[in-house]
């Protein structure tokens, strides 16, 4: 599985951003298949790898971190094979790198996982 993140860039505190993520096979089996869950994380430079949101791929369950909540969307959409993360309202402190992975069982660790996209936010 392949997961390519796109959408990232600098936008004014206040303003909002649309990450996407395309999700390829490498075997000619749908994603659909492969994986259970996608999620979105994000890194800041000298911290730890944070939880951003995740949405199981068929029923399409969502969660968040608690400091994205009410201001950022994960959605899927499963004929696009691609997971987006609408982040409305940001701050200064969402900027990061962020990445999505994703999850083949409930219990397994991310076993994919993108190559990041930076995201800017000015105050």
């Amino acid at each position: 599985v392949r997961l390519v993140e796109s959408g990232g860039g600098l936008v004014q505190a206040g303003g909002s951003l649309r990450l996407s993520c395309a999700v390829s096979s490498t075997d000619g089996i749908s994603p659909i298949f492969s994986i259970y869950r996608m999620g979105w994380f994000r890194r800041t430079a000298g911290k730890e790898r944070e939880f951003v949101a995740r949405i199981t791929w068929g029923g399409g369950r969502t969660d968040y971190a608690d400091s994205v909540k009410g201001r950022f969307t994960i959605s899927r959409d499963n004929d696009k094979n691609t997971v987006y993360l609408e982040m409305d309202s940001l701050k200064p402190e969402d900027t990061a790198v962020y990445y999505c992975a994703g999850q083949k069982l409930a219990v397994s660790e991310y076993e994919y996982w993108g190559q990041g996209t930076q995201v800017t936010v000015s105050s």
